[in-house]
C-alpha cells in the first residue's frame, strides 16, 4: 500500500509540474489538449491517493487513532483537500480552452498552479513529520 500510496503521490507531483510547464506555452487547442490531459492525470492520481490514503489510515499502518491525533497529518489532509478545491478552477479552464482558448485566463490559471505547487511541497513537509 505504502509504494501504491507514493506511486500516486509522485504521479500527481509530475502531472501538476507538467502543467506549470505547459502553460507557458502560446494557448492553441493543442496545449489546452495537453493541460487537460495532464490534468485528467492529476484527477486520477488524487483520487487513488487518497482510496489508498485512507486505506493505509484505517486499515494498515498504526490505525486511525495514531493519524487523526497527528497535527501534521491533519494539516497534510487539509491541505490535500484544500488543492483539490484549488484545482478545479484550471480543470474548469482547461476544459474550456479546449473548445475556445482564452489567453487572457493564463495568468490567473498560473497563479492557481502556483498555489497548488506551494501547498503540495508543504503536504511533503508535513507527511515526513507525521512520523516524528
Amino acid at each position: 500500500m505504502a509504494f501504491l500510496h507514493h506511486v500516486a503521490a509522485f504521479s500527481l507531483v509530475a502531472a501538476l509540474a507538467v502543467e506549470f510547464i505547459v502553460i507557458r506555452d502560446e494557448l492553441n487547442p493543442r496545449t489546452a489538449r495537453r493541460l487537460a490531459f495532464a490534468d485528467l492525470v492529476l484527477g486520477v492520481s488524487a483520487g487513488v491517493l487518497l482510496v489508498v490514503g485512507l486505506l493505509r489510515v484505517f486499515y494498515f499502518e498504526k490505525g486511525a487513532s495514531f493519524y487523526f491525533s497527528n497535527v501534521a497529518f491533519i494539516a497534510k489532509l487539509v491541505l490535500f483537500f484544500a488543492v483539490a478545491l484549488l484545482s478545479i478552477y484550471p480543470t474548469l479552464r482547461f476544459l474550456r480552452w479546449r473548445r475556445e482558448p482564452n489567453p487572457t485566463e493564463v495568468p490567473a490559471v498560473r497563479g492557481v498552479l502556483h498555489l497548488e505547487l506551494v501547498a503540495v511541497v508543504l503536504i511533503l513537509w508535513f507527511a515526513a513529520s507525521i512520523s516524528r
